[in-house]
């Protein structure tokens, strides 16, 4: 059945976007200066800046799919802080840490054996990354960053490094490690109109003055400047094909009164994440395409993977000022990023260094000292809590294809099913965790702190479901995130990674969705 006979339709659009999150608003904003007609569709509610209030009670609203029956395996992963609905997505509460790829990430199969290849080198997203940066706008010390690939330096200066930092980094030095300013996607000086950081380490509840670069005050934000419209509570439960499956027609919404319509479109964008990305291909399976759209292959919501991580604590005799600084921390050390390093494994990692502590959630005291409570509890946050330091791990995992997202038996409200997700990490990511997280105690030793501990190993980051390839038998999506056999129903975001190198993913996915759109605009009689 045609859905638009189906259901209500609404007046046809040039472009219909699903998810209002960084990718999302930034496709948004392209297509719409190029005087395309857009239409974002947000399955949460509409935020504004001034909602957004310092506490972790608050910030847990911002969190969380109701798209997800279960998330189960040897290594389940968590749905909560890694991803988010609403305006902004889960970049509204994202810790603003941007990396570039290395080059050997995009080849991590012809250099190692492993995982799957990119379609493209790190040349292809070197120009988009510099333009990303420069939109955004970054802090940083690119000549600081010894292990930093090619690439135009940051927009504006570092930001600063407190107390915390300074002795933890005293522990790198010791050990022979190079440490550099974190780069953020948080204003060190005014930018384009946004205030300073007053870094006060509340980012993980979002950032009510605009120094944190989320979607709000950057590209949802000239999405709707230029045109772009949003409607936010309604869910897309179906992309609509013609009756050959040869090519996307638009989406079938359930809106928040509880109605059904139908949006016309030339090209469909979807952009929600790594669980909702698929579950919704999943749930738009058709006779020409039984398996759920661009899943030929049976590659649809495979290779999920996740960054493997834990953070670690120290104690100092001397207070560490831990309040102060962002939540994503004041410094980096990437030099243990090779991928073979003689150590049983292949794979690298990073520390971030020094986070804006809070007692409780992902990167919070509680999550390394949960065999406190009562008198012990009350002592430990009297007398050590205000001398803590932390750093976290950033891993490589090696995607594998048993790691998936698949369609559950429930069903929503609007009789989409819900996902159901099965994750364990690969051999080399445990020895990796176990190898670093080993590292990291010895790193605060080293800087002076007399007892260390550390968290559970824990996914950072969700990866995959909808990986991009040259081979239509081994991926999904063309080098551009289009689907093989339907070339105007596009992908963005991290479901397309095919590996996860071990930076965190926002920025490289914000450079994918400037070339994809730069590439959709260039080329769009071809793809429409």
């Amino acid at each position: 059945m045609n859905p638009s006979s189906a259901h209500r339709a609404l007046k046809p659009v040039d472009a219909v976007i699903v998810g209002a999150g960084q990718v999302g608003s930034l496709f948004a904003a392209r297509l719409a200066a190029a005087g395309k007609r857009v239409k974002i569709f947000e399955a949460g509610p509409k935020r504004k800046l001034g909602q957004l209030a310092s506490s972790q009670i608050w910030s847990r609203q911002l969190k969380g799919t109701p798209g997800c029956q279960v998330s189960g395996g040897t290594h389940a992963l968590g749905v909560n802080f890694n991803t988010g609905q609403g305006s902004g997505g889960s970049a509204l509460h994202h810790y603003a840490c941007w990396f570039r790829l290395h080059p050997e990430d995009f080849e991590m199969h012809r250099r190692h054996g492993v995982a799957s290849d990119w379609p493209f080198g790190y040349e292809a997203l070197q120009s988009a990354y510099d333009a990303v940066q420069t939109e955004v706008g970054l802090s940083g010390d690119a000549h600081a960053e010894s292990w930093r690939p090619a690439g135009a330096p940051y927009p504006m200066p570092p930001l600063p490094v407190f107390k915390q930092g300074e002795l933890i980094a005293k522990g790198f030095a010791a050990k022979g490690l190079h440490v550099a300013p974190l780069p953020m996607a948080i204003n060190s000086v005014p930018y384009k109109g946004r205030p300073a950081c007053i870094y006060d380490g509340w980012c993980d509840a979002g950032c009510p003055t605009g120094a944190l670069a989320n979607p709000l005050v950057t590209y949802l934000r000239d999405a709707q400047r230029q045109g772009a419209r949003i409607e936010h509570d309604a869910r897309v439960i179906r992309i609509a094909t013609n009756a050959k499956g040869t090519r996307a027609t638009g989406v079938e919404v359930a809106l928040a009164s509880g109605e059904v319509v139908f949006q016309e479109a030339g090209v469909v964008i979807v952009a929600g994440y790594a669980v909702e990305t698929p579950r919704l291909l999943l749930a738009s399976a058709t006779p020409a395409h039984a398996r759920g759209l661009g899943n030929s292959g049976d590659q649809l919501g495979r290779r999920l993977h996740t960054h493997v991580a834990c953070t670690v604590f120290g104690r100092f005799a001397e207070a560490t000022e831990n309040h102060l600084g962002v939540s994503g921390g004041q410094l980096v050390c990437q030099d243990r990023y090779s991928k073979d390093q003689g150590l049983g494994f292949v794979g690298g990692y990073q520390w971030l260094i020094a986070h804006a502590l809070r007692p409780n959630d992902l990167l919070g005291i509680a999550a390394g000292r949960a065999d406190l409570f009562g008198d012990a509890l009350t002592r430990f946050m009297k007398d050590d809590a205000s001398h803590v330091g932390s750093m976290t791990l950033v891993g490589e995992s090696i995607p594998l294809a048993e790691n998936r997202v698949e369609l559950g038996d429930r069903m929503d409200r609007f009789g989409m099913p819900l996902a159901k997700l099965t994750h364990r990490f690969d051999d080399n990511a445990v020895k990796l965790h176990a190898h670093a997280s080993r590292e990291g105690q010895e790193i605060f030793r080293a800087a002076g702190a007399t007892q260390t501990w550390q968290g559970p190993m824990v996914g950072m980051h969700l990866l995959g479901g909808a990986c991009m390839g040259k081979d239509p038998a081994q991926s999904v999506t063309d080098a551009f995130g289009a689907i093989h056999d339907i070339p105007n129903l596009f992908i963005g975001g991290p479901s397309l990674f095919p590996s996860s190198g071990s930076v965190n993913p926002t920025f490289t996915a914000s450079a994918l969705a400037h070339r994809a759109a730069a590439h959709l605009i260039e080329r769009w009689s071809d793809r429409v």
